[in-house]
């Protein structure tokens, strides 16, 4: 990059730190630190939640998946309103009516403290998955600017937003992520101007090659669940952004840090539905960027072109091909938007620690300074924990894909034991427990089928997207079913003793 490009970058970076840095005053207690102490307007609470659902991975990994293959991504997407309608309804009143900054206090009076602990610990292991391919994303955008280690840009960057995270609290978490879910935006639709505009072509031509090459193809309709189908995205996507927006801590903080119940739906609402065309504008950039390169706009290096590389196609091109100044200012807000992203898993994740475990069992009488350095310390421990994750997938082939399969693996089926409690009245401890054990063994068979490539199984043939899908329908029909057997067997009984 220029020295101007330079500049802006690390002065874009150094004014946001600054900025989140600030709000370290007003982060003398718990409450502060976890819900900004329900203070926070609703309009930042929506661009928050929309920026913490976009991040680096969306303004990444969403083109180089249409760069390398369809528009097949966007039917995750559109599964969202689906999931948000539930959230609106059901879940956000739920939440303002409990008024805990845990999201799992709810499953400990349902289903007893067995349920927090197994839920809690799922969401921690997707958080700390989330925290490293971020930090990996971040570094191929970074190594593609300046040609510094991967590895020294992940250790580098983790420390970083560590240390931004402690000072800042929520409220420096939701502030940021208001003026990064803009900037992106505005990033975003230059791109998409500059490159239709830069093509030997014109528009015209990016339509007349991307149809031809069947790049806006949402993916097959066939009914089998082997590939990723339109209708195995599309599951799949309903149940991730129910979990998403039901029962993830990221989001459930932020209802509870709204100031009112109206201002809480109106964010989930709003936050939710921006990310739908936003996502097509990153995959049509995907799709331009494809049209770009196999024209004679521009060149492209060779190993770019392959699968593997592909989520570094965009940063390769905002350095390369748009004007100086704008190259520092994207490359530093995608950086931003990262860090403001991993802030809001460190946040949430030391929340977890802090309410459903140190302050119910270790501390429960724990004074304000007492569970601030425990946040303090959860925090830092979480950030180190993804930065070693961050390390350990530096090879993968598409950070998407990988992000997917790994959410829907480690989110275990968590959101069965949700719909359960909340959805049905049957619902007993002995039910939940079974179909937890079913969930997990579920989860566990599929998994293993496919680590060990056992292509002869007929669980070899479900694709990995489905995993939280049967996992967490497991969960709910045993634990229903059981629980209307043993209510059953208990009116029974006290039919006969009467």
């Amino acid at each position: 990059m220029s020295n101007i490009d330079v500049i802006i970058f690390f002065g874009y970076l150094i004014g946001i730190t600054i900025f989140g840095s600030s709000f370290y005053r007003r982060n003398k207690t718990s409450s502060a630190f976890t819900t900004g102490s329900n203070s926070i307007p609703g309009w930042v609470i929506g661009m928050s939640i929309f920026a913490t659902f976009v991040s680096s991975i969306s303004y990444l990994a969403l083109p180089g998946q249409a760069f390398m293959s369809n528009w097949n991504a966007f039917v995750f997407s559109l599964s969202i309103p689906f999931a948000i309608i539930v959230a609106v309804k059901f879940f956000v009143p739920h939440y303002r009516k409990i008024n805990s900054p845990s999201a799992y206090t709810y499953l400990e009076d349902r289903f007893g403290s067995w349920a927090r602990i197994y839920v809690s610990t799922c969401y921690l292991l997707t958080q700390l998955m989330r925290i490293g391919i971020i930090l990996y994303l971040l570094a191929l955008a970074i190594h593609a600017v300046f040609g510094w280690s991967i590895a020294a840009i992940i250790i580098v960057t983790g420390i970083t937003v560590i240390i931004y995270s402690v000072l800042g609290g929520i409220q420096a978490v939701v502030w940021t992520d208001a003026i990064q879910g803009i900037i992106l935006i505005a990033g975003a639709l230059f791109c998409t101007g500059y490159i239709l505009f830069d093509l030997p072509g014109g528009p015209g031509q990016l339509f007349a090659v991307a149809s031809s090459e069947n790049k806006f193809s949402l993916g097959s309709f066939n009914l089998n669940m082997v590939e990723s189908t339109f209708w195995v995205v599309f599951i799949y996507g309903i149940f991730i952004n129910l979990q998403n927006y039901g029962i993830d801590q990221n989001y459930v903080q932020r209802y509870v840090a709204a100031r009112s119940e109206k201002e809480a739906k109106r964010s989930a609402l709003y936050g939710g539905l921006l990310y739908i065309p936003v996502s097509m504008l990153f995959l049509f950039i995907g799709t331009a960027l494809f049209v770009f390169y196999n024209s004679a706009a521009a060149g492209l290096p060779a190993e770019l072109m392959e699968a593997a590389q592909s989520d570094r196609v965009f940063p390769y091109f905002i350095v390369q091909e748009l004007p100086v100044g704008i190259t520092g200012l994207l490359i530093a807000s995608i950086f931003a938007a990262g860090m403001s992203t991993i802030s809001t898993s460190l946040n949430s994740s030391a929340t977890v620690f802090l309410t459903d475990y140190y302050e119910r069992y270790f501390k429960k009488s724990a004074t304000e300074k007492e569970s601030m350095s425990f946040l303090y310390i959860a925090t830092f421990s979480i950030g180190l924990t993804g930065i070693g994750i961050g390390l350990s997938l530096m090879n993968v082939t598409s950070a998407l894909d990988a992000w997917w399969k790994l959410s829907s693996i480690f989110s275990g089926g968590m959101l069965g034991v949700f719909l359960l409690g909340i959805f049905t009245n049957a619902g007993s401890s002995t039910g939940a427990v079974l179909g937890v054990l079913s969930g997990i063994v579920v989860i566990a068979w599929l998994s293993l089928t496919k680590l060990f490539q056992l292509e002869e199984t007929l669980v070899y043939q479900i694709h990995s997207y489905m995993t939280i899908v049967l996992g967490t329908t497991a969960i709910f029909l045993v634990g229903f079913l059981i629980s209307l057997l043993n209510k059953s067997s208990e009116s029974k009984k006290s039919e006969n003793v009467t």
